[in-house]
């Protein structure tokens, strides 16, 4: 969710959300990408270590997740929506049952998202297809209702996993299209100069979804306060990744750019001060260990993040150094990692800089404090040798810290050339 100050969207309930909780200026998502993002998630585990390092990998059956955490310690679990954690679920070949499930005792897993409208879920006990007409956001939600009402006497946590604001953008609801007209939406200054006219119709749907969902949050944030447990509900709203969408020339994501990597974090919680916008540096590893820590469970040990919760609850800004960012290639069968257009990388994001070392060297070197738009590549500029020798000392500590084999003589020989 952009929050440049020209931006026109219209999202009453998200602001309601962030002025009544907080909202983090720099949540990362260290590797922008559904599948890797949400198995980091559900294990607090880097990718290497569960083995989901692309879309479509099978999240393993033994892992302890974020559900059976919950669910170890009393809470009512329950998820609603996109899995994206096996390889068949999106097609309507995935039936959610046994260790499949991860703990998650009402589970409505969501398949054929992409589209939109029209998906399907399954009997949680037989494994039938059940079609489902509509915006799936909208159905999403009206589970998540239902939940929430019947479940208000015990303690519960529940994952809505909406589908947009992913593409297709063209299938966003017709009422929310309306709000927004392309030509006159503002673009962000790093887009190209000469800018296609289907760059527009597709930001007029990325706002249309993200006005869509607004809604749907409105309603969740109404069932708690009809239900009366809103002064004791934990309510977080983020997402897996961002989206190009034109930006530097390119589209989707896997990519080391703050709108490919920066993700929106909202969080209200009636212990955290209203409306701190916080500058803590706060990744997708962290999740899992902070959702814990903000609910008063012990973190399992297993979990390779932090702790943030105790600088969430105080409004402390201060926090990780830097951010470690990553995009592993699955190479297809019959064809070379060439095939794909976004780089093999890893990287780190501190609160000033973006850096990333590609498969064939040195890649950017960013400064955000100074270029916010992340226009001027710093790499090979004499005057950022310190600053990029540090920042591989970054890149190394997390590399072993995240059990992550990118060549590391590679990189060490790439910094003598490069000196």
């Amino acid at each position: 969710m952009p929050d440049e100050p020209y931006c026109e969207l219209q999202t009453t309930h998200f602001q309601r959300l962030a002025g009544e909780g907080s909202s983090f200026r720099d949540c990362i998502s260290g590797y922008p990408l559904c599948s890797p993002y949400r198995a980091m998630l559900m294990s607090g585990r880097w990718p290497f270590q569960t083995g989901v390092v692309e879309n479509a990998v099978q999240f393993p059956d033994d892992e302890i997740s974020l559900g059976v955490t919950f669910r170890n310690a009393g809470y009512r679990t329950g998820y609603i929506g996109k899995w994206h954690l096996s390889p068949g679920d999106e097609r309507g070949e995935f039936i959610p049952k046994g260790p499949a499930r991860h703990g998650f005792e009402d589970w409505q897993v969501w398949s054929n998202t992409v589209h939109h409208f029209d998906a399907f879920t399954f009997d949680p006990d037989s494994g039938e297809k059940i079609e489902r007409q509509g915006y799936s956001a909208s159905l999403m939600t009206d589970a998540a209702v239902n939940f929430i009402g019947a479940f208000d006497a015990e303690p519960w946590m529940l994952v809505v996993s909406w589908g947009p604001p992913h593409p297709p953008f063209r299938a966003a609801p017709a009422e929310t299209k309306q709000l927004y007209d392309p030509e006159l939406l503002e673009l962000r200054p790093n887009l190209p100069a000469k800018v296609p006219p289907i760059l527009r119709q597709r930001l007029q749907g990325y706002y249309a979804h993200i006005s869509a969902l607004d809604k749907e949050l409105g309603r969740l944030l109404h069932k708690l306060d009809e239900t009366r447990q809103a002064e004791r509900t934990i309510v977080v709203y983020t997402s897996d990744h961002g989206t190009m969408m034109g930006s530097q020339g390119l589209s989707g994501k896997r990519l080391p750019y703050d709108e490919s990597c920066k993700v929106p974090f909202l969080i209200r919680y009636p212990v955290i001060a209203p409306g701190w916008r916080s500058k803590l540096l706060l990744s997708s590893i962290d999740l899992f260990p902070s959702l814990c820590g903000l609910a008063g469970l012990p973190v399992p040990a297993h979990c390779a993040g932090k702790d943030l919760s105790a600088a969430i609850r105080a409004g402390n800004d201060t926090g990780p150094e830097s951010a470690f960012l990553m995009h592993v290639r699955r190479i297809k069968k019959g064809a070379s990692e060439r095939s794909y257009s976004a780089p093999l990388f890893r990287g780190v994001r501190t609160e000033r800089f973006t850096y990333a070392v590609a498969d064939d060297g040195l890649w950017c070197l960013y400064d955000n404090q100074e270029d916010p738009y992340q226009t001027r590549n710093l790499i090979g500029d004499p005057a950022q040798l310190r600053t990029t020798d540090e920042l591989d000392e970054l890149v190394f500590d997390w590399l072993r810290r995240a059990h992550d084999p990118f060549p590391l003589d590679a990189l060490r020989k790439q910094r003598s050339v490069h000196h």
